[in-house]
């Protein structure tokens, strides 16, 4: 069985030369380049530390499925009731055809960093981050047409929201963009300036515009992504 060291590595950028540090986080000793070996096996720990991390959200979120997964619904069996389908049709119906036929059509997607799309949904989506993964995830269990990253003509600017969204009781169109560096300076000045330029096309956030923001210290939670998707619903 291996044993990882103790500590944790830190790496420092010296002008064009890397120094490598152990640190039992109170203080750091340098690790001198004839001891690499160290520096590899802390490198390993972090690695296999941060693996560790993922495979437990990812385990978290399949949980969370698994626990909000719904049976096949009751409303739409009676619905498809040879007994009932000619009371109850002109009444009430299923989800409309033409939004599942918007959802499944071919449409202009974002062509910018395909490979960073890495996180899988239950939709089957690959999406660029575990926050958008689970944005999908509410979108697609609550039965919800949308496209991810589908071209937004704006003028002489094409924007790639998040998620646009066909309301499908009332066909009108949302978009949803979930900024998730907020806590960087120039991603926040960014992020100001795509809100202007949505704002300057009559795209208001809080009405056609959902946002939601977080920080490293601030995720996006299961639960606020619930309460965004009652509020519009």
């Amino acid at each position: 069985m291996c044993t990882l060291p103790d500590g944790k590595l830190i790496c420092a950028q010296n002008g064009s030369c890397q120094k490598w540090y152990q640190s039992d986080g109170h203080t750091k000793t340098y690790i001198p380049k004839k001891n690499r070996h160290l520096a590899e096996q802390l490198a390993i720990k972090k690695y296999l530390s941060l693996l560790l991390e993922d495979l437990e959200n990812e385990l978290l979120a399949n949980q969370f499925y698994l626990k909000h997964r719904s049976p096949e619904s009751k409303s739409e069996q009676l619905l498809a009731s040879p007994q009932y389908q000619n009371l109850l049709t002109p009444h009430f119906t299923p989800q409309s055809l033409d939004s599942t036929e918007w959802m499944n059509t071919s449409y202009e997607r974002n062509p910018l960093y395909p490979e960073q799309c890495i996180h899988k949904s239950v939709s089957g989506n690959l999406l660029r981050s575990k926050s958008e993964a689970m944005i999908d995830m509410f979108l697609y269990l609550n039965k919800i047409p949308f496209r991810y990253e589908c071209a937004l003509h704006l003028d002489e600017t094409v924007l790639y929201p998040d998620f646009t969204i066909l309301h499908p009781s009332t066909q009108q169109l949302y978009y949803w963009e979930h900024f998730g560096m907020m806590d960087s300076s120039v991603y926040a000045q960014n992020t100001y300036s795509k809100l202007q330029l949505y704002t300057s096309h009559n795209i208001i956030p809080s009405i056609q515009l959902i946002t939601t923001f977080e920080t490293k210290d601030h995720p996006l939670t299961p639960k606020t992504i619930e309460a965004i998707i009652k509020q519009y619903s």
